[in-house]
């Protein structure tokens, strides 16, 4: 199974490449109040293809390949003027699990293109992270409470666990029990 795809992670939301800032890569930028560069244009059409919700540095190191002269400051600044105009998220998920050593250390920030509503899977193991559809309309999962005089701007929900790529690494790395040999009887 490809990336974001796990027979026992909840449905991904998934065929949705480019999330529609690709296609108008010129209005995008002047929506974010940037000017149109060849570094700029690059790092929207890099992210706007890519549903891993990379790392400014993740894409910097994607992209200095092609264009050597472009900063790191270039690319960060360039996402967070995106995420400032709403359009994609900037997102901080933990890593690790609870009671291991750096379990409660924030994870580098991760830029997500798919802005509609959704929620995400994050792999304890690898920090993949993954998009996950929201319960349908009129589904029968309570609505939250939040404590009083607290305004909501938006409900998400993180499942915390492995991806398969972790649990098929896993499996193979476990010891097997010793075979048994058949010896004939005396």
């Amino acid at each position: 199974m490809s990336r974001g795809q796990s027979s026992s992670a909840p449905a991904a939301v998934r065929g949705q490449a480019g999330h529609g800032l690709a296609a108008e890569l010129p209005a995008v930028l002047r929506r974010a109040g940037l000017k149109l560069t060849p570094q700029r244009l690059a790092i929207v059409r890099a992210l706007s293809g890519d549903d891993t919700h990379p790392t400014a540095q993740e894409l910097f190191e994607r992209l200095r390949r092609e264009l050597p002269g472009m900063s790191f400051a270039t690319v960060y600044n360039t996402l967070a003027a995106l995420a400032a105009a709403g359009l994609c998220s900037a997102r901080s998920f933990s890593v690790g699990r609870p009671g291991r050593p750096g379990a409660a250390a924030r994870g580098a920030t991760r830029f997500d293109p798919n802005m509609q509503p959704h929620d995400h899977a994050v792999c304890d193991a690898c920090g993949a992270v993954y998009d996950v559809r929201r319960a349908a309309p009129g589904s029968r999962e309570p609505d939250p409470t939040p404590p009083p005089g607290f305004a909501v701007r938006v409900v998400e929900h993180v499942y915390r666990g492995e991806c398969s790529a972790c649990r098929q690494a896993q499996a193979a790395r476990a010891p097997r029990p010793p075979r048994q040999q058949n010896r004939p009887a005396t």
